[in-house]
């Protein structure tokens, strides 16, 4: 047992996890005290973390800059956010594991506070969580504006979705900083994060919930609304081609179907790599909790949450293959592309 301020708190010997993120600071916890010459298993696992987390940024910035470029920053404000998101998240991890990787000792107030912010993780949670937060607001916009248009187009105001941005930066913080502070401190020169619980049952109930939540909740949610959803679209795509005459159907009322197929493929796509990416990590980091079982060595660790960190890293390929406004304003960057057509002004869906 560990006392902090008066408190005890539980260290398990085996390091139960709670989720992907507290598997990468517990197996990496002891690396902080070692120097980065002796090139372990977590040395390795920290460098590539930060080519991850670095390039990720960079993609992610090109995404904003094209969909500012094509003033899809104004229409599509939760694409826009989920990608402002992700480039947070991935500029927090690499200075993360930057720092981590130049071995700064931990003692005083500096090494306390270093540890709680930097350390911790809880910079980069916060956006991350807020990312997962906001690919739900965007499944459901989605959903509400096609299954229930005639709703939506009579009740739905700009404003609305407008206020879900800081309900997804507020929670996502709010969930990482609550689950953060009061389990990190630093012991004997090391940051302990995500593991200092006051009770077993305390962190019983939150990996249950975290579970329940981000992973069963969101999984549900992508799974109804994407099934609804397509299913509405094959159904307007039957009736609209009942109805096309020898003189063809109405020019702008494709392009605008088509231009709604796309995005919800794009948002589709986004949300079977999150299922497919994040799965190893909840069901390890449940596993682990609820019945103290699936552990794995150090390698199957940093391999799990390597796997995770590339969920942001990939999305931007996604929009960039998939988005046609964010497709032409990112070919008309590549030198030998600059005749491509310029970026029509897409309405919003």
């Amino acid at each position: 047992m560990i006392r902090k301020e008066g408190s005890t708190f539980e260290v398990p010997t085996e390091l139960l996890t709670t989720t992907l993120i507290e598997i990468s600071n517990q197996t990496t916890a002891s690396s902080m005290t070692s120097s980065p010459s002796s090139r372990g298993a977590g040395f390795y696992f920290h460098c590539v973390v930060v080519v991850i987390g670095f390039v990720g940024a960079v993609l992610n910035g090109l995404i904003l800059y094209a969909l500012i470029a094509s003033k899809q920053h104004k229409k599509q404000v939760l694409i826009f956010n989920q990608n402002l998101l992700d480039f947070i998240s991935c500029l927090f991890l690499f200075t993360m594991h930057t720092v981590k990787l130049c071995n700064i000792s931990l003692h005083g107030a500096r090494g306390y506070w270093l540890c709680m912010i930097i350390l911790s993780e809880a910079l980069s949670l916060g956006p991350l969580l807020g990312s997962f937060i906001n690919l739900a607001a965007i499944t459901i916009e989605r959903y509400v504006k096609i299954v229930h248009h005639i709703w939506a187009k009579k009740k739905l105001r700009k404003w609305m979705i407008y206020s879900l941005i800081p309900f997804t930066w507020i929670g996502g913080f709010a969930v990482g900083w609550g689950w953060t502070v009061p389990t990190t401190d630093v012991i004997g020169g090391v940051c302990y994060t995500l593991m200092l619980w006051k009770s077993h049952t305390a962190r019983l109930a939150f990996a249950i919930w975290y579970f329940l939540t981000f992973y069963v909740g969101l999984s549900l949610t992508f799974v109804f609304c994407y099934g609804r959803i397509l299913v509405v679209i094959r159904r307007q795509a039957k009736v609209m081609a009942s109805h096309t005459g020898p003189g063809g159907s109405n020019i702008a009322e494709m392009q605008s179907k088509k231009m709604q197929v796309k995005i919800i493929k794009t948002m589709i796509l986004v949300s079977v790599l999150y299922i497919v990416l994040w799965s190893p990590g909840y069901f390890h980091g449940f596993l682990m909790n609820v019945f103290a079982s699936a552990a794995v060595g150090d390698v199957g660790f940093y391999i799990i949450v390597v796997v995770g960190y590339l969920y942001n890293w990939l999305n931007p390929f996604i929009y960039a293959t998939n988005f046609d406004p964010v497709k032409l304003v990112l070919l008309r960057l590549i030198p030998w592309k600059k005749n491509v057509q310029p970026v029509e002004s897409f309405e919003m869906i």
